[in-house]
């Protein structure tokens, strides 16, 4: 089964200031609750190829794995994938200014792959489990950048 979560929130913070934060993985651990730690695999600055290493913990459970950044528009775009562990997934941000003037941002986090072996068993609590975290980290960056 193919798990395919999508989420958004509208951000009171210009477009650009969003998309710099949201797309900087040093950050995430300020706003994603099970993101621990982060470690540059590839040296920075954000782009097409680079490699980022991410450790969680999602259900209870230790998650170490390599993201590829595969799609990077900045200030619009962001795509990384990872083929490690049980969970082949690959994550999008999208950004885009919302409503009058440019001080809103429309953000989506889209989360999707297909779980083997195991966590495939456990696909439809899975994806639920992933709606209520991706909810709560949105929020979370919105207070972070409307602070």
């Amino acid at each position: 089964m193919k798990v395919d979560v999508l989420t958004e929130a509208v951000i009171a913070a210009p477009s650009d200031k969003v998309a710099a934060y949201a797309a900087d993985p040093t950050h995430a651990p300020e706003w994603y609750a099970n993101i621990t730690s982060v470690d540059w695999r590839t040296p920075p600055p954000l782009a097409v190829g680079s490699r980022v290493a991410f450790v969680a913990r999602f259900i209870g459970r230790r998650l170490a794995y390599t993201y590829e950044i595969t799609a990077y528009e900045p200030g619009r775009r962001l795509v990384m994938r990872t083929d490690e562990g049980p969970f082949p997934m690959e994550t999008t941000y999208t950004w885009e200014p919302y409503g009058e003037g440019s001080n809103r941002t429309r953000m989506t986090l889209r989360n999707r792959g297909e779980p083997s072996g195991f966590a495939s068993l456990g696909a439809t609590v899975m994806a639920a489990a992933m709606r209520r975290a991706q909810h709560k980290d949105l929020a979370a960056l919105k207070a972070l950048l409307e602070q």
